[in-house]
């Protein structure tokens, strides 16, 4: 996500502003910028600028070319990028976020200079030789950004696990560029002020340090202790220079991820979406998913293929559910999950010492009985739920979906192939399909195809337990209330305000998330929700929002569980304060004459 487009030392003078109308741009206006005779005659209007900018996007002939494509119109036009962007949703996210971001960040240092004009400054980049100079290059950044546009919103990476495509290094710069244009087109924060950052730290992947075009520094990752220490000498020099600014750690490696968040949460407002913010997601579909399986909550049996960061977070709050909203007792409810590593089935006597993260749902239970693989465990845990964080291309194979179908003949299978991009995922969607006899209940981490059932005309969307579902409301959330910081119960009321959001003709359908065209509509509901329970438990700080909760309480105010509720005053005043693109060229310098 670029922070200030067509970045140049003019145009934070209102003389220069005209000029990102392009062919918009009135005559007089021309005249007045000496610009006469040397741009095309034809005033058109934004409608005529949309219809080009999608007609050559369609012209494009892959997905890596639109890519290109659309980072440049982000550089060079913001309000046209958006408008097509959210005018074209469901058919752009595939584009500018997953599963292309994932090719992207592989070919970035190839394709950099090409996303963008030479003055576009597309974030900060933030080599491990030059923590020592936060302070200077952050003034740097102040220098070349617009008077005013002071970053509310950061999503950091260090590139070490991009995705399922492992350590990237700085091509992993694409994924806070990418997260933060869903911040403003699914939630509408001002793109102006969000600012991605990746730390250049090196990379242990020998493809980038070999490769002559690689734009990042060229060493070894740093052992723990150096790179902490450089983490906060860069955290310190961002939140004093922008205090109160929200934080968004994403694709750090697993130990980093649980331990920057563990450092950070209660020192800055901060929000790790590898762990929070997928837990949050797959806890709002498979909220939506027990109501429609035909088995109660508490004789589910959860099985987890893949046990990372994104895993055990997942996995964490769906513990959290169950024992928040069915009053299981958390060993029994931890007693309902298992976990299959590279392996087997996780458990306290395997003989390996294993990483703090995966401690709490070791077996022990077990005897002496160890599964090596997924069949196995399959076979042993007899599953009604197969959740895959694994990054194992195909790992539900046909056998593995046929049998989980056999095993759930009495209640729907619940089958969640999470990893992502497609080339990571553990099945698709008509796979899932067609081995289950079209019972499945289906989300997934990455957008695959409807599929119409053989011999029919009933079509089935699949559910996508897509991060964007949740972040950018609780980015939004953040930047409106100001909580002090970002606390378990408001991740959990935003699940469930999430789950709550689906239409009854989605609900009538099977489907797990509500329409990824809806979705600024769902994000305003979630962020109300956010709002309501950080000013519930008392750690919002901004005295309107405050005020205004207090004035008009949810209906469930006195429940002493996070519960997603939101009134309706502040769901109206939540959409009031979400950016969107100018469809107008007065709306968009309404003290400018044109």
């Amino acid at each position: 996500m670029v922070t200030a487009v067509k970045i140049t030392p003019t145009l934070a003078s209102p003389a220069s502003k005209p000029q990102s109308l392009d062919t918009a741009m009135p005559y007089e206006t021309r005249t007045a910028l000496h610009l006469k005779g040397l741009v095309p005659s034809a005033v058109e209007n934004f409608a005529a600028q949309d219809a080009r900018a999608y007609e050559q996007l369609k012209n494009k002939g892959s997905d890596l070319e639109k890519y290109i494509f659309l980072s440049w119109l982000r550089n060079t036009n913001l309000n046209l990028f958006y408008r097509l962007v959210l005018s074209h949703l469901k058919e752009i996210a595939p584009i500018i976020y997953t599963p292309t971001v994932g090719q992207a960040c592989q070919e970035f240092s190839h394709i950099y200079p090409f996303l963008a004009p030479p003055s576009a400054v597309d974030g900060l980049y933030i080599p491990l030789s030059e923590v020592d100079s936060i302070d200077e290059i952050i003034e740097n950044y102040r220098a070349s950004i617009p008077a005013g546009c002071v970053p509310e919103t950061t999503v950091i990476t260090d590139g070490s696990r991009i995705l399922g495509l492992g350590d990237l290094g700085m091509n992993g710069m694409g994924i806070p560029v990418g997260k933060l244009q869903l911040y403003v087109a699914a939630a509408g924060l001002d793109p102006t002020r969000c600012l991605p950052i990746v730390l250049d730290f090196g990379t242990d992947n020998a493809k980038y340090l070999e490769d002559p075009l690689y734009l990042g520094i060229r060493q070894k990752r740093p052992a723990d202790e150096e790179f902490y220490a450089a983490t906060e000498k860069v955290l310190n020099g961002l939140t004093a220079a922008f205090p109160g600014i929200f934080i968004q750690f994403e694709d750090f490696n697993t130990p980093h991820a649980f331990g920057l968040l563990e450092k950070w949460r209660h020192r800055t407002l901060c929000f790790n979406d590898d762990i929070q913010g997928t837990g949050s997601v797959i806890l709002a579909g498979f909220i939506s998913a027990i109501k429609l399986a035909g088995i109660p909550a508490q004789d589910q049996r959860i099985l987890f293929v893949g046990a990372g960061s994104a895993g055990v977070g997942v996995a964490k709050q769906l513990v959290d559910y169950l024992v928040i909203e069915h009053n299981i007792p958390e060993e029994q409810a931890k007693a309902m999950f298992w976990f299959v590593d590279s392996r087997g089935i996780i458990t306290a006597n395997r003989g390996d010492t294993l990483a703090d993260h995966k401690v709490y749902f070791a077996r022990e239970d077990n005897g002496s009985t160890q599964c090596k693989d997924l069949g196995e465990a399959l076979e042993y845990v007899k599953p009604t739920a197969l959740i895959g964080l694994s990054t194992i291309y195909k790992a539900f194979s046909e056998k593995i979906l046929t049998r989980m179908n056999e095993i759930n003949r009495q209640a729907r299978p619940i089958i969640f192939p999470l990893s992502n991009p497609q080339t990571k995922a553990e099945c698709t969607f008509e796979e899932a399909m067609r081995f289950t006899d079209n019972r499945v209940l289906f989300a997934s981490g990455t957008a695959f195809p409807s599929y119409t059932i053989p011999g029919t005309n009933d079509t089935r969307v699949p559910g996508q337990g897509n991060n964007m579902y949740v972040f950018p409301p609780i980015g939004l959330g953040a930047k409106l209330v100001r909580p002090t910081k970002i606390t378990d119960s408001m991740i959990f009321a935003v699940s469930k305000a999430l789950s709550n959001t689906l239409s009854d003709e989605e609900i009538a359908r099977g489907e797990l998330y509500p329409r990824i065209e809806r979705i600024r509509e769902t994000s305003a509901q979630v962020a109300a929700a956010f709002i309501h329970q950080a000013v519930r438990e008392g750690t919002a700080q901004d005295q309107h929002w405050i005020d205004l909760v207090q004035a008009n309480p949810a209906q469930s105010a006195t429940s002493e569980t996070p519960d997603g509720t939101y009134s309706q005053a502040i769901l109206d005043e939540v959409k009031s304060a979400m950016w969107t693109p100018a469809e107008s060229a007065q709306q968009l310098f309404p003290t400018t004459k044109l």
